[in-house]
């Protein structure tokens, strides 16, 4: 965004105006967190802090997240989107440097793998709360 100071490296997160994150709604903010923690290796964020309604994990860069929010009335998405249905509202990509392993990888950690798959260098799941996700060949 215009106008916006950067950070600069090793400096602490809330000291920087340059960090962003993406917040998903969970019917389980906790465990959804934790599934992404582990897929990712990315660490949680304030583990010692986290409540039932909200919980966050870091990339270790300091400057992006995702948390995951708890929505009492959560329904799971459809995908592909069918008429009415609960529509995806987005869903999260990940540049994979092999497909194969990190499909093994993602479905020993509890992804489901979408039955509908539209491209050959990507994989869709469903994470936990239904969320459809992607990893890619880079």
């Amino acid at each position: 965004m215009r106008g916006r100071r950067r950070g600069t490296p090793g400096q602490d997160r809330w000291e920087r105006a340059d960090w962003w994150g993406v917040v998903v709604d969970s019917s389980d903010p906790k465990a959804l967190a934790t599934f992404y923690s582990e897929l990712l290796g990315w660490p949680l964020w304030k583990p010692e802090e986290m409540d039932a309604g909200e919980a966050a994990i870091d990339s270790g860069e300091g400057v992006v997240g995702i948390t995951f929010h708890l929505k009492e009335d959560y329904v799971r998405p459809t995908w592909p989107n069918t008429p009415g249905e609960q529509q995806m509202m987005m869903h999260l990509d990940f540049e994979v440097s092999d497909l194969a392993e990190a499909t093994a990888y993602a479905l020993e950690h509890g992804a489901v793998l979408a039955e509908f798959q539209p491209q050959a260098d990507v994989r869709v799941f469903y994470d936990p709360d239904g969320h459809p996700f992607c990893l890619y060949a880079g």
